[in-house]
Order: structure tokens, then C-alpha cells, then sequence
């Protein structure tokens, strides 16, 4: 477990600053990976959540990105192979006033971690899930994950994975997810803003950042990652607004009605107008399912930003704490464990 370290000065900042949330460690992932970009956000972000070290924990599982517990200025838990959710359900319950964030790859999260995520997304546990996505295991040399592409030629999969790949935002959709949001690790400027949304939200928030391994997969998103393309390839949401994007904002999303799906379009061919546009509601399942598999054919961009959000009446952690206060002095565990039905064995 990390420790944060206590500043020289017996008074603490009254404004913390990313140098706060920098801890000590030296940075090791490969020179030019897409880690390097998404830890410096958040180091940059913190601050500005109002965030304090004693109050956030970072709980990671197995992999590249799962050493980013050790570079954060807080508490943290570099946890084993695929159970970072459960051990940050168990963190959060302990002490629900923490904020927990949850740091994992696409192999640790959906391959042999796929049964945890899928239940921390279906109770709504109050933490901030980061699923990294480089479409590869980066820290065993390269073996094809859960999302990675088909025909993707790996150590493991030497002629061409046939398998395929797994959507994460289909995914966390799927298991109940009420807050899922996707951002790329060169998007400096739109990756905090996802982050804080995700930290506001009263329940499991699942973020899918688009990241590049320069060694194992490299140019695994193409052009959706380079800045230059930004416009016309990513499809920034904002909720109540019309869904344009393009160079020149001249480009659209609408629902086409006949065959029951979400469209790219140009505005002014074909007699589309700006009133044709899908305005975006991220409070909308249905659409937010048919964002989350936006970008997967010829033309189309893919969905950055909030695609839905639709927060609980209630709460997960408060129901569990409500449940622990109601029974605490009442039952010892003895009690407990002779309640109910017995068997006496002879």
C-alpha cells in the first residue's frame, strides 16, 4: 500500500497543486506511451476536483497501467490480476467518505478481470473506473487482448486473432453501467473535463481512454488519435446539443428511422439540415448503446466525451452502510452465524 508523504511544511497548501499529487517514484513505461499523458492529467486535474491526498485512493490491478498507484501522491493499492474491483468495492465500503479511483487495462478489466468489473458497473459502487485501452497486453510482450482487432498478429495469436473484439462501453452498458464516457490520451484539454464528470457522478463511472503502446501496438487507434484529425474522426458530445461535428461543423449525426440506427451525414446534401441532427440526451440507453459502437464503419467518427449518464435514486454504499448501522450492537457474530437454519451432523 502506498503512503503519502507528508509535506516539509507543518501547514498544508491551501491550493494543491500537481506537484502535490506527484509522488517520488520514478516514471517506468516505455518512452513515448500514452500513459504518460493520461497520469499527468490527472496529477492535473486533482486539484482542481478539490481533491485531497488523504481522502483518494488509486486501487490497480496487473499491467502497464496498473502501476499508476505508485505515481500518485496518495494513498493506493497495487492489487493482483483482474480483482481491482472488487478490492476498491471493499475500499469504498470501509470508508465511503474516500474517493476511489480504479485503474486498469483492457486485459486486466475485461479478460480475467471481466466477472469483477462486471459487478462493481451492475451495483454501482461508488468509484471512478479508468479502463486503459491499447487493444493489447503491453507488459507480458504483446499477447492479444479482449479488444483487440481481428487479424491482429501477436505472440499469442502468431497467424491472426479470429476473435472478436469486445466494445468496453457496449460492455459496461450491458452489466448496468449508469455513467460511461470515453476520451484518447493526446486530448489534453477534453480528457480532465471527462475526468470530473466521472468524479461528480454518485455511483460506478466507467471511462474508456483511447491509449497508444508505441512498442506492442503501435497506431492501434490511427488517425482518431492524431490531433490533425480530431475534428473530422471524434464526435465530442455535450448534452442538449446537436450532434455536429467536422473541420468546418458541417457534419452530423441523425436516426435513420428505416433501418433503426444512428447515421453520419453531411449537412446541406441530400436535403439535410441542421434540424435533422440527433440532439444528444445522455440520459437515453438506446442511443447511448448505438454511440458506443459509433465509428466502426467507413465515414463515421467515434463518440468522445459523456455518452450517458443517468445517476440512482440510490445508493449502493449507502444501503450497504444502512444495513451494517442497523445490525451494529445488536447481533454479535456468533449470533450471526447459529441465525437461520442449522444441521446438527451426527
Amino acid at each position: 500500500m502506498n503512503e503519502i508523504s507528508t509535506p516539509t511544511s507543518p501547514s498544508e497548501p491551501t491550493k494543491l497543486t500537481i506537484k502535490d499529487f506527484t509522488s517520488d517514484q520514478e516514471v517506468r513505461w516505455c518512452p513515448g506511451c500514452g500513459d504518460y499523458a493520461i497520469l499527468k492529467c490527472m496529477q492535473r486535474t486533482l486539484p482542481d476536483m478539490g481533491a485531497t491526498r488523504e481522502n483518494t485512493v488509486f486501487v490497480s490491478g496487473i499491467g502497464c497501467s496498473s502501476r499508476f498507484p505508485y505515481y500518485m501522491n496518495t494513498y493506493g493499492f497495487h492489487t493482483i490480476h483482474g480483482r481491482a474491483p472488487a478490492i476498491a468495492t471493499g475500499v469504498k465500503l470501509a470508508n465511503p467518505d474516500l474517493d476511489v479511483w480504479l485503474i486498469t487495462g483492457d486485459g486486466d478489466g475485461l479478460s480475467i478481470g471481466g466477472n469483477h468489473m462486471l459487478h462493481v458497473l451492475r451495483r454501482d459502487v461508488d468509484v471512478n473506473i479508468l479502463l486503459f485501452n491499447n487493444k493489447i497486453y503491453g507488459l507480458t510482450k504483446g499477447q492479444y487482448s479482449p479488444t483487440s482487432s481481428v487479424g491482429t498478429k501477436s505472440p499469442s495469436t502468431p497467424q491472426g486473432s479470429v476473435d472478436p473484439s469486445l466494445n468496453p462501453i457496449s460492455f459496461a452498458l450491458g452489466a448496468g453501467a449508469r455513467f460511461a464516457a470515453r476520451t484518447v490520451d493526446t486530448a489534453q484539454k477534453h480528457m480532465p473535463e471527462v475526468f470530473k464528470r466521472a468524479h461528480s457522478f454518485k455511483g460506478a463511472s466507467f471511462v474508456e481512454i483511447l491509449q497508444n503502446c508505441i512498442v506492442y501496438a503501435d497506431e492501434t487507434w490511427g488517425p482518431v488519435a492524431h490531433k490533425k484529425n480530431a475534428a473530422d474522426l471524434r464526435l465530442t458530445l455535450e448534452n442538449g446539443a446537436p450532434m455536429i461535428y467536422g473541420a468546418e461543423r458541417n457534419k452530423g449525426i441523425v436516426f435513420n428511422m428505416d433501418r433503426f440506427q444512428l447515421e453520419a451525414v453531411t449537412i446541406g446534401e441530400g436535403g439535410v439540415s441542421e434540424d435533422d441532427i440527433l440532439v444528444h440526451d445522455e440520459t437515453n440507453l438506446g442511443v447511448a448503446r448505438m454511440l458506443a459502437e459509433l465509428g466502426g464503419n467507413p465515414g463515421e467518427p467515434m463518440a468522445m466525451g459523456v455518452l450517458y449518464a443517468d445517476q440512482a435514486d440510490h445508493s449502493y454504499t449507502d444501503a450497504v452502510t444502512a444495513q451494517v448501522a442497523a445490525l451494529k450492537g445488536k447481533r454479535s457474530l456468533k449470533d450471526m452465524i447459529y441465525a437461520g437454519q442449522t444441521w446438527d451432523v451426527k
